[in-house]
């Protein structure tokens, strides 16, 4: 039984029949991914990236948007079409040797994915409420147990959720862009590829390498691999057609709060004489209260506290993923969760500085990415294991180009945290 399994799950034929509104069902597991690529580690890149240059980086988060649409298809489409989540097929199609090590770097991962979440939400309780980190820590956790308890109920439920949560961050930047003044021309001028020296040229760099979460591959394939049981090819085709347009959807929303952070920054930090520090959560905050006003800087602490919120249980959910998959076991939710949430506890509690935290949660993250991205294009490119849903030679074409690129990029990260 997989992971994600629920007896709520509707088949492809039943959808069809209810037409319009059975097709709508189909729209969520990208939404669900999508809260990795607004997680709170997103909220202090963008903003220190607008802060410095501007809208010069803004066509990366358009490519780095356009990279999160290919991967997280493939993944998607893997779980349509083998009916197994991505690390059940490695489990599967590897030695034990080697999916059992790739289990311990994927537990690691969602460790580290978890020190992330769990640090966004108490930095946010701390902004809203004046709650010590360490008790914002333990809240957040228990709001992430709980999110979890909705998928006792069904898929659907928690995906909900997490949409609302999801809404709340896109509506809070959204709103705060259409109150600031921002150039159309200096906008459209950052579509265009170009750096301003080093220091450019690595921002970009970690906004690129870091795109793609590891757990976020393994848990979207897992949404999909049972979710409308198919039994025929037309079926499946059925549901890969609708897949896309979630994907486009979900990645394409998360895109636009990346941008908006991004232009918030850009049009009120940037050449301004602002006395906090914008690469860090708590002087973003402290800024958009000072520039703007304390709506702004309102929206912005609900944002990160909802991005902490729905990514730590969407890391705790992927969690479960990966180790039913790997090593077809499972833990109870609640043992889970304390695990995976003691390390950001002692972090809060010794009184690490939170953002320096979330980068170091960054570098662990990069180590997993190729484990997770590499067999995902080798595995999608098979036609024994895809069937009929195998990629195009274009889509294979890109998905290593784009591989590539995201993992050379967090080999530099790498560099350049423990050499440069």
């Amino acid at each position: 039984m997989s992971a994600v399994r629920s007896e709520r799950s509707t088949a492809v034929a039943d959808v069809r029949a209810r037409g319009r509104r059975g097709s709508l069902t189909l729209i969520g597991p990208a939404f669900v991914a999508a809260i990795a690529y607004v997680d709170p580690g997103n909220f202090a890149t963008n903003f220190s990236a607008g802060s410095n240059f501007g809208y010069l980086l803004l066509w990366v988060i358009v490519g780095a948007n356009l990279l999160a649409m290919l991967i997280q298809g493939l993944s998607a489409k893997l779980g349509i079409a083998t009916g197994r989540n991505l690390a059940e097929m490695c489990r599967e199609e590897y030695p034990k040797p080697v999916s059992r090590g790739m289990w311990v770097q994927a537990e690691i991962v969602a460790a580290a994915t978890d020190l992330a979440e769990v640090i966004g939400g108490a930095v946010a309780l701390h902004l809203l409420f004046g709650l010590p980190l360490f008790v914002g820590g333990v809240i957040t956790g228990v709001v992430a147990f709980a999110l979890l308890g909705l998928h006792q109920r069904g898929q659907r439920p928690f995906e909900l959720a997490i949409a609302g949560l999801f809404a709340v961050i896109l509506l809070g930047f959204l709103v705060t862009t259409l109150r600031i003044p921002w150039e159309p021309d200096e906008l459209a001028a950052g579509l265009v590829p170009m750096f301003d020296g080093p220091e450019s040229l690595m921002l970009a760099t970690g906004i690129l390498g870091a795109t793609v979460m590891p757990h976020v591959i393994y848990l979207h394939s897992a949404l999909t691999q049972d979710r409308n049981p198919a039994t025929t090819l037309n079926e499946r085709r059925f549901l890969l057609r609708h897949q896309r347009i979630d994907v486009t959807l979900g990645m394409g929303l998360a895109g636009l709060v990346n941008m908006a952070m991004l232009v918030i920054a850009a049009a009120l930090f940037h050449g301004s004489a602002v006395p906090e520090d914008t690469g860090s959560l708590e002087g973003v905050h402290a800024a958009l209260g000072r520039v703007l006003d304390h709506p702004a800087a309102m929206a912005f602490a609900l944002a990160l506290l909802a991005s902490g919120f729905a990514s730590a249980g969407v890391g705790t959910f992927a969690g479960q993923v990966v180790m039913q998959g790997f090593i077809r076991r499972r833990i109870p939710l609640l043992l889970r969760r304390l695990i995976t949430l003691a390390p950001a506890l002692v972090v809060l509690g010794l009184g690490i500085d939170p953002t320096k935290a979330l980068v170091f949660s960054q570098v662990i993250l990069s180590f997993g990415i190729p484990f997770a991205l590499i067999p995902l294009v080798l595995l999608t490119r098979r036609r024994d294991v895809m069937g009929e849903l195998v990629n195009r030679r274009i889509t294979t074409v890109a998905a290593s180009v784009a591989a590539t690129a995201i993992v050379g990029l967090n080999g530099v990260l790498l560099w350049q945290t423990f050499v440069g």
